[in-house]
């Protein structure tokens, strides 16, 4: 189960920095970049199995300690990327929690299997009737 906002907000920190791109003179002045940090071993919102799928399923994205990071530099509002960290955060972990159902393989009916061969004999009669016929 996807835990609340203020759960999420309990676990994780975030850092801010200055952010790069257009922007001009604010870029230098204000640090709007926003980087949420959350050490998925230590999450307290995930229960057991889930933090082992995570861990498996999100391991090309955390680094040597466990911890995922998370950066947004899109708006020019620090508040705005730090809501759209937390988002991507539930967003990351919904596509990870995410259990694929067990496909259950089917027969073809058999009246399916009939009617395409009797299309294909119809096809092929029709065929047959073009042809010019023969000298004999």
């Amino acid at each position: 189960m996807l835990p609340n906002k203020e759960e999420i907000l309990k676990a994780v920190s975030f850092k801010t920095s200055r952010s790069g791109g257009k922007g001009g003179q604010h870029v230098n002045k204000v640090s709007s970049k926003v980087e949420l940090i959350l050490h998925l071993p230590s999450a307290v919102f995930l229960t057991e199995e889930e933090r082992t799928l995570l861990l498996e399923r999100l391991a090309n994205r955390l680094d040597q300690e466990g911890n995922l990071h998370i950066v947004s530099q899109e708006d020019r509002s620090q508040l705005m990327n730090k809501e759209r960290t937390i988002l991507k955060l539930i967003a990351l972990l919904k596509s990870g929690l995410h259990l694929q159902k067990k496909r259950k393989p089917t027969k073809t009916p058999k009246s399916v299997i009939r009617k395409r061969l009797q299309d294909k004999q119809s096809v092929s009669t029709k065929k047959i009737l073009r042809k010019r016929p023969a000298l004999d």
